[in-house]
């Protein structure tokens, strides 16, 4: 189906909706029977991602079940180090473990050298998707920021605060700069390739870029997305980008005009006004259901989805949580949320 009868394609040049798109982050994950039947075939997680046949059918479930506007292919952002030759496993109940890079000695060891090689299954995921997907749903590929995959690099496993990482950029900013340089890199290659594979739109999560002052985001947050979209842009000019930087506050308002990106991710604890007069005149915006909301349901989330849709909704907007779906959300909740974006209008 052509590119200009995809929703979610639309809105994001900016262009009139009958009405706003929607899909949710995480949306195939662990709340879904169907997809923890599949992951129980495992014997890890960084296997289940590479195997493309798995990857495909996870990515799939929730479009089969509740007809979302875009899919995004099912990976983790820590496959960009697991490219990179760092060692990325997860442990069950505790989340992802890799061995530290804490210096510049400890980046001699990180190539390119095999980096395709290590993650060309996530290409072969998005080629099966490109052939899967109804042809009115758009293939989101996506990549982890360089900041946050550096916190995870630096620190071994994720942090509350962000602290091994911060104290390295503070103590020795041009070293922990060649790790950003180098993280950068491999994320522009490694984009590049799921574009080349059939990826229509690309997300940038920037999960803990909200841990850093507005100096540090300038330089370790803003720079490298920017330098990310310009050469996406030069490659691939009609694929857009949308960042997500969570928790950074009125700094939102400048997260566009600084990247380039085309639409900007709203966490759930950014003000509708806001949103509404400060960033959206620069971009499209996403967001920002909380995701507890949706494990409430019922009239509570029914209410801040129309407050959410009737702000947001008249002007260039996706629907999207401000985070991740949780386990513990019933599918049914997500069922309705469903039935109330697609019964909106403005």
């Amino acid at each position: 189906m052509p590119a200009k009868s995809k929703l979610f394609l639309t809105a994001l040049k900016g262009e009139p909706v009958v009405r706003p798109p929607f899909w949710l982050m995480r949306q195939a994950g662990r709340y879904l029977p169907e997809y923890r039947a599949v992951r129980a075939t495992t014997r890890d997680f960084v296997s289940f991602c590479l195997d493309p046949e798995k990857a495909c059918a996870v990515t799939l479930q929730p479009i089969e079940r509740f007809g979302m506007d875009a899919a995004i292919l099912f990976a983790d952002i820590l496959l960009v180090p697991h490219g990179l030759g760092q060692g990325v496993r997860f442990v069950e109940g505790e989340g992802p473990r890799l061995d530290p890079v804490t210096d510049l000695e400890g980046l001699k060891p990180l190539s390119f050298e095999r980096f395709h090689e290590r993650v060309g299954a996530v290409y072969e995921t998005v080629r099966l998707l490109s052939r899967q997907l109804p042809g009115d749903v758009t293939l989101i590929g996506f990549a982890g920021a360089p900041w946050t995959v550096a916190t995870y690099m630096v620190a071994g496993e994720g942090t509350s605060d962000q602290k091994p990482a911060k104290l390295w950029a503070y103590r020795d900013p041009v070293g922990f700069g060649q790790l950003i340089d180098l993280v950068t890199t491999a994320t522009i290659d490694y984009l590049a390739a799921q574009i080349e594979a059939g990826a229509e739109v690309i997300q940038i999560f920037d999960t803990w870029a909200g841990s850093l002052a507005d100096d540090e985001l300038q330089r370790w947050v803003f720079a490298p997305i920017a330098r990310i979209r310009t050469e996406l842009k030069q490659r691939y000019p009609n694929v857009p980008v949308i960042g997500f930087a969570k928790g950074i506050g009125p700094m939102l308002a400048e997260f566009a005009p600084a990247t380039g990106v085309e639409a900007v991710g709203l966490d759930p604890t950014v003000p509708l006004a806001f949103a509404r007069d400060a960033v959206q005149p620069a971009a499209v915006v996403q967001g920002n259901l909380d995701p507890l909301l949706l494990v409430a349901g019922g009239a509570a989330m029914a209410a801040r989805v129309e407050t959410i849709l009737s702000t947001l909704g008249p002007g260039r907007f996706v629907f999207n949580l401000g985070h991740g779906v949780v386990p513990e959300t019933p599918p049914e909740h997500v069922a309705a949320l469903s039935a109330q974006i697609r019964n909106w209008r403005a």
